[in-house]
C-alpha cells in the first residue's frame, strides 16, 4: 500500500530534474548570469547584489521549476586549475552553457582553447549546447 501511495505522490508531485552545467573562463560572468536567471524565474528569489558575487571557487548551484521540469544549474569555476574538474561533471549534465566575457579580447583564444578541450569529450555527445557572448552591452 505504501509503495502504490508514494508512486502516487512522485506522480503527481516530482518533477522531471534536468542538470545544466554553466561553464567558460574565470571573470566571463557565469555567476551574475546564473543569479539573473534565478531572479528572473523565481518569483520568491530576491537575488544577491550583484556587485558582491566574487569569483567562484568550485560551484554554485541554483535551481529553477518551469512548468513540470527543475532546472538545476551547476556554475563551475573558470580558473584553469579547476577547469580540469569540468569533465566529472559532464556525465550527469543535460546540457551546457558556455559562457564568453565577449569584452576580453585578450582572452579570447584562452576562452576558445577551453571550449575545444570540453566539446572534445565524448561524455557531451548529443547534449545541447549554448554559447553565451556575454558583457555585449559593455
Amino acid at each position: 500500500m505504501y509503495t502504490l501511495l508514494s508512486g502516487l505522490y512522485k506522480y503527481m508531485f516530482q518533477k522531471d530534474e534536468y542538470c545544466i552545467l554553466i561553464l567558460g573562463l574565470d571573470n566571463a560572468g557565469k555567476t551574475t548570469f546564473l543569479e539573473q536567471t534565478k531572479t528572473k524565474f523565481s518569483k520568491s528569489y530576491k537575488g544577491m547584489n550583484l556587485s558582491k558575487i566574487t569569483t567562484t571557487v568550485g560551484l554554485n548551484i541554483g535551481t529553477i521549476d518551469v512548468g513540470k521540469a527543475r532546472l538545476m544549474f551547476w556554475d563551475l569555476g573558470g580558473q584553469e586549475e579547476l577547469q580540469s574538474l569540468w569533465d566529472k561533471y559532464y556525465a550527469e549534465s543535460h546540457g551546457v552553457i558556455y559562457v564568453i566575457d565577449s569584452t576580453d579580447e585578450e582572452r579570447l583564444s584562452e576562452s576558445k582553447e577551453a571550449f575545444d578541450k570540453m566539446i572534445s569529450s565524448e561524455a557531451l555527445e548529443g547534449v545541447p549546447l549554448l554559447v553565451l557572448a556575454n558583457k555585449q552591452d559593455v
